[in-house]
């Protein structure tokens, strides 16, 4: 599906488990700011890095009014321990089944490295507005700053 939601769409409405082994979707945060970060993979150096500014910015998050949640492919289990490892404070969600919502934006794509291909996450961001509409993308996202960023950007909306 190259047809990706933007600016202005609705983001799709599709549960995720969490770590605790609920469910959670956007719909869950209406009439709230949320801010939902894919990254590829928990443990990995950029993924953390990412993760612990997101969990050191969630004070202000929360004193903005905007929820936080992250999302990666990893099991619910994986995201237990990536939690207690790096003591995380933003929520976590396991986007694991096939089609799910990564699928549905159109960020889990081909990706290469060293010359392999592969099917991976593409590290992007969202600031979905209390209406359920998407009010800002970051693309191909460079993590240093980027939380910091998008906590400015949420403040605006």
């Amino acid at each position: 599906m190259s047809d990706k939601p933007g600016v202005g769409d609705a983001f799709p409405d599709m549960a995720m488990e969490t770590p605790e082994g609920g469910s959670v979707k956007v719909s869950d945060f209406a009439g709230k700011k949320l801010v939902v970060f894919f990254y590829p993979k928990d443990n990995t150096p950029g993924c953390t890095t990412e993760n612990i500014d997101f969990s050191t910015l969630k004070g202000e998050f929360d004193a903005a009014g905007v929820a936080l949640l992250g999302v990666s492919k990893d099991s619910a289990k994986k995201h237990q321990n990536f939690i207690a490892k790096h003591d995380l404070k933003a929520p976590l969600a396991s986007d694991a089944e096939e089609n799910g919502l990564s699928d549905a934006l159109g960020i889990w794509a081909e990706k290469k490295n060293y010359g392999r291909t592969y099917m991976g996450m593409v590290r992007t961001t969202y600031l979905i507005g209390p209406d359920g509409k998407i009010a800002q993308v970051w693309d191909k996202v460079k993590v240093k700053g980027h939380a910091a960023a998008v906590l400015e950007a949420a403040k605006a909306l």
